[in-house]
């Protein structure tokens, strides 16, 4: 599989075409590795806040509602039994930590599999982006429609800071911007196209290679 994506220059003009390194992007995607991680990321995004309240927490109780005989009625202890309106809730949520953890080398796996998903489908490019005179968000939507991405999920992976840069992306909602180094598989697959910079490729390949 040829490994080859093309480049832009920072106006968004294709000036050639690079290749990618096959220990990152030329590996067989795992489909049971990328669903293992997608759960777990999705599952650890939980804050596990849900609580409702037991026959002991919420208002009432006390007086028995009725005498136990001769009423006609079912026997009623408190008003606060789960059968009844407004008592408590039976084995309702509390309060838990849903964390999960995979190993090290299934995370790794994971990242390399999303990446080999997206090379195999063409949604891989090269962007030699470089630092705007001025904060302006246009400039950066129109260096995209350039590129023939706009207007669909955009993931940027990039090392270092360019203030004016960063500024002019955090208006477009389909663009997102991440350092290389912290890239997860879920944020690119979750991506429709994946722009890597030459400095996020850089040290993409030195950390996880």
């Amino acid at each position: 599989m040829s490994l080859t994506v093309p480049q832009y220059d920072a106006k968004g003009a294709m000036t050639g075409s690079v290749d990618l390194p096959e220990s990152l992007f030329g590996g067989e995607p795992h489909s049971a590795v990328l669903h293992a991680y997608v759960k777990m990321y999705l599952t650890n995004k939980r804050q596990g806040t849900a609580k409702t309240k037991t026959r002991a927490e919420v208002t009432g109780g006390g007086a028995k509602p009725w005498r136990q005989k001769g009423t006609g009625r079912a026997r009623a202890g408190s008003n606060t039994s789960p059968v009844w309106v407004g008592g408590g809730r039976s084995f309702g949520p509390r309060p838990r930590n849903h964390r999960e953890r995979l190993p090290k080398k299934m995370k790794s796996l994971a990242l390399r599999s999303a990446l080999a998903v997206k090379m195999q489908s063409g949604a891989v490019r090269v962007w030699q982006r470089a630092e705007l005179d001025q904060p302006k968000t246009k400039s950066v939507a129109q260096i995209l429609e350039q590129m023939g991405v706009a207007k669909r999920r955009v993931l940027f992976l990039d090392e270092g800071r360019l203030p004016n840069l960063d500024k002019s992306c955090r208006n477009i909602a389909w663009f997102s911007r991440a350092r290389a180094d912290l890239a997860n598989a879920y944020e690119i697959m979750r991506a429709d196209e994946l722009i890597v910079s030459p400095e996020g490729l850089a040290r993409m390949t030195e950390v996880w290679s």
